[in-house]
C-alpha cells in the first residue's frame, strides 16, 4: 500500500529527522507507528545515519503491530527481527538475526540488556524508539534503572505516548531523563520534585502526593517544548461521535451497612470466625473496589459472594445491545468469573485468532482486563460498544482501553457504559479520571504544534 501521509505525519516524520533525541506525544488513533518507520527509513538508507534500531513495545504490539506496518507500506525497506516470548533460545536467535529493527517486549528489555553485557558483547543499538513511552514514568522499576545505564550509548531516541503524565506531572521526570539524562527536569527526582513541588500528605520522611509550584507547569512545558511536542485528534481527524454514560446501580440496604462499615473499620466480619480485614489504606481501597463490583477475595483468596447488581446491570446492557458485540472491561479475575458463569458465550482475547474474529465480528460478548489489551490494538472494525464493569484507576489504561474501539477506522459512534455503584468508591474513580484527564489534556495542549491543516 502507498503511505500518503497526513500533513501532521509529514511533520512528526521531520520532527524525528531534526531531533536526535525527541518526544511524540500524539493521541491514540494518529498513528505514531507509520511516520516513525519512515523516518527510520529515511535515517537508515537515505541519510546512512543509524544501523540498527531497538523498538520497545508492550508484548501485542511487540509481536504485531510494528511488523504489521512494515510489510504493509510500500516504501519501506525494513528488516526486522522479533525478540519477544517466553523461549529464551528464540529470543537469542532473533537477537543474533541480522536485521534492520529489532522488536522486544517491555517485559523482555531488561533480559536483552542483561544478555549482551553477559557476552561481553557491545550494545548494537544507535537508536531506541520506545512505544507506549509512559510505560517508563517512575524511576523505581527494572525496566527504568536498565535504560539509564544504556542510554548514553544511543544516538538517537524517539519516545512515542499518547498518555504522558496519566497522574500527574510528577510522572514526567523519567521518561525526559531516558530523553536528555535530566538536561531540562533537573538530573534527579529528588531534585525534580524540590525545584517544581511542594509536598502533600505525608507520612515523616515519606510524601504520598506532590503540588506545583506557581508557575511549574509552564516551565516544565517550556522545558519541554524544543523537544516534546503534541497534536489533538480533533484538529485532524474527524472521528464518530462518543457518548459516555454512567449506568448507576443501587446497593441493598444491608450491602451498603456492610461497605461502610469496612469503609470505617477496616473490618469486614464474614462468619463467626472469619473476617477480612484491611492492614493498609491501599488495601482497604483495593477491596472495597472488589466489593463494589460484587464479589471479594478473602484471607485465604477464596471469593466471598456479596451482590449481583453489576451483573445484572451488564444483563440489561446486553439486552439494549440486541445482539451486537459488546466489549466488557473487568477488574478482579472473579469479575471475570462470574460473567463466564453467567454469560458462558463470553469470550478472552487470548491470540491473533481471536482478535480477527472480534473484528470480523463473530464474537458477541469479549471480556477482557484492560492491562492485556490497552496498546496498539486495532479493534474498531468489531464493534462499537464498550462496557467497564469494574473501573480502574489508571487513567492511562482507560484511555488505552476505550481507544481499541473510538479510533481511526471506526464507522459507528461509540458508545461507552460505566457501571458505578451509587456511593461506593466506584464515584471517587470516575471523579479521579476526570481530574487527572484535564491535568494532561493542559500538557498536551502546551506542548501542541501549530500546524497548518489544509487538508
Amino acid at each position: 500500500m502507498q503511505f500518503k501521509p497526513h500533513k501532521y505525519q509529514e511533520y512528526s516524520i521531520d520532527w524525528i529527522l531534526n531531533h536526535e533525541r525527541c518526544g511524540l506525544l500524539l493521541p491514540m488513533g494518529l498513528g505514531k507507528t507509520a511516520p516513525t518507520l519512515f523516518a527510520i527509513e529515511e535515517l537508515m538508507h537515505d541519510h546512512f545515519e543509524i544501523l540498527k534500531v531497538l523498538v520497545i513495545a508492550p508484548p501485542r504490539v511487540a509481536m504485531s503491530t510494528w511488523s504489521d506496518e512494515i510489510d504493509k507500506w510500500d516504501g519501506l525497506h525494513l528488516t526486522y527481527s522479533k525478540v519477544v516470548g517466553p523461549n529464551k533460545k528464540k529470543r537469542i536467535e532473533a537477537l543474533n538475526q541480522e536485521a534492520d529493527i529489532y522488536l522486544v517486549n517491555n517485559e523482555n528489555l531488561v533480559w536483552l540488556i542483561d544478555y549482551l553485557r553477559e557476552q561481553g558483547k557491545e550494545w548494537p543499538f544507535d537508536m531506541v524508539v520506545i512505544d507506549e513511552w509512559s510505560k517508563y514514568k517512575s524511576s523505581k522499576t527494572r525496566g527504568f534503572r536498565a535504560l539509564k545505564k544504556i542510554m548514553p550509548l544511543t544516538t538517537r531516541f524517539v519516545g512515542l505516548t499518547g498518555t504522558p503524565n496519566p497522574n500527574g506531572y510528577t510522572d514526567l521526570w523519567s521518561q525526559m531523563y531516558l530523553l536528555d539524562a535530566g538536561k531540562r527536569l533537573s538530573e534527579t527526582l529528588t531534585a525534580f520534585r524540590e525545584r517544581f513541588f511542594v509536598p502533600g500528605r505525608r507520612n515523616g520522611h515519606v510524601v504520598y502526593e506532590w503540588f506545583l509550584r506557581d508557575g511549574a507547569k509552564d516551565s516544565i512545558d517550556k522545558k519541554m517544548s524544543d523537544v516534546c511536542f503534541s497534536l489533538s485528534t480533533e484538529d485532524w481527524i474527524t472521528l464518530p461521535e462518543r457518548t459516555d454514560h454512567i449506568v448507576e446501580v443501587e446497593l441493598s440496604e444491608s450491602v451498603m451497612k456492610k461497605y461502610k462499615q469496612f469503609e470505617r473499620d477496616s473490618i469486614l466480619p464474614l462468619t463467626d470466625d472469619n473476617a477480612i480485614v484491611g492492614v493498609s489504606a491501599g488495601v482497604v481501597t483495593n477491596k472495597l473496589l472488589q466489593f463494589s463490583n460484587g464479589a471479594i477475595y478473602d484471607e485465604d483468596k477464596n471469593v466471598v459472594h456479596i451482590h449481583d447488581e453489576k451483573l445484572d446491570a451488564l444483563d440489561e446492557l446486553l439486552d439494549q445491545a440486541n445482539g451486537q458485540p459488546v466489549l466488557v472491561f473487568y477488574s478482579f479475575q472473579h469479575d471475570y468469573d462470574r460473567i463466564k458463569a453467567r454469560h458462558p458465550e463470553a469470550q478472552k482475547l487470548d491470540n491473533e485468532e481471536d482478535l480477527k474474529k472480534w473484528n470480523a465480528g463473530k464474537i458477541p460478548l469479549l471480556v477482557c482486563h484492560p492491562a492485556s489489551i490497552g496498546h496498539g490494538l486495532n479493534m474498531q472494525s468489531g464493534g462499537n460498544i464498550i462496557v467497564w464493569f469494574g473501573l480502574t484507576w489508571s487513567l492511562e489504561l482507560y484511555l488505552q482501553a476505550n481507544a481499541r474501539l473510538h479510533r481511526q477506522g471506526q464507522q459507528s459512534k461509540v458508545f461507552v457504559y460505566h457501571i458505578v455503584a451509587k456511593g461506593t468508591v466506584d464515584n471517587h474513580v470516575m471523579k479521579s479520571l476526570e481530574t487527572k484527564n484535564m491535568t494532561q489534556q493542559s500538557l498536551l495542549e502546551a506542548l501542541k504544534a501549530r500546524i497548518q491543516n489544509d487538508e
